[in-house]
């Protein structure tokens, strides 16, 4: 996990230095109601995330060939509820009911993955590896802009459990073993691609709170121009990703 630099109270600011609302703590950013608001709405969508990400791991355990990758899929399940977790505390801890934050994003969420099911073992890892990745950039990128505990717990909850390495090894594996299963698999990959980016653009569209974040009421530097670049960082490291699993972008 990287960690802000420290800033001294004497020192100038500099670009590596957090500035405006990153350089506050949650007691100092949340007098802004707005400000409360996007944090609410982002912990909310995020902690959704996590705990559909657990419920489609052990799902996915029940489609693996071996004991040892149904075990491997559940330890992953297993971290992430424990994320769910500790979003769902500190929603609580910051006055938000940790239901009502949620509900907001179960139905998008939950309509992208009826969308997006898988019909195999390697569909699966192809999507949780495709689709988690993106969320986690997209998080990792409004980070940046948030006060110094949000961003702490935020980056906290993101840190991988192991799916990565775990799903470029099997998807590596099989289209070592049958080329064919390559082509099916980008093309599968490519519509996550398009699909999440989708999901994501309506959600926040959907959320003044969330898209007055992004586009630089509430976070500080965050204007139209950056948030496109934003999208193309993301575009970029999915790619980055289909080449280390061995699959056209």
């Amino acid at each position: 996990m990287e960690t802000p630099d420290n800033a001294t109270a004497d020192a100038p600011a500099t670009p590596d230095e957090p500035t405006g609302i990153a350089a506050q703590t949650w007691e100092e950013a949340a007098a802004d109601p707005q400000y409360r608001a996007a944090v609410t709405d982002l912990l909310g969508a995020l902690a959704y995330g996590e705990l559909s990400a657990f419920e489609r791991l052990a799902e996915d355990a029940k489609l693996a060939s071996t004991t040892d990758d149904k075990a491997e899929l559940a330890k992953m399940a297993t971290a992430e509820f424990h994320h769910f977790e500790r979003l769902r505390e500190r929603l609580a801890q910051i006055d938000a009911e940790p239901n009502a934050a949620m509900e907001p994003f179960a139905a998008a969420l939950d309509e992208f993955h009826r969308q997006t099911a898988p019909s195999d073992w390697l569909e699966g890892l192809v999507k949780a590896y495709v689709g988690d990745s993106i969320a986690s950039d997209f998080y990792r990128e409004v980070a940046a802009r948030l006060d110094s505990d949000t961003k702490e717990l935020v980056l906290g909850v993101l840190d991988d459990t192991g799916h990565a390495s775990f799903a470029v090894e099997k998807v590596r594996a099989a289209i070592e073993a049958d080329p064919r299963v390559g082509g099916r698999l980008a093309l599968w990959a490519r519509r996550l691609m398009g699909e999440a980016l989708s999901q994501a653009q309506r959600v926040v569209a959907d959320r003044d709170a969330l898209s007055t974040m992004l586009v630089g009421g509430v976070a500080d530097g965050f204007d139209l121009a950056e948030v496109g670049r934003m999208f193309s960082r993301i575009t970029e490291a999915h790619t980055k990703r289909m080449a280390a699993l061995g699959l056209a972008a």
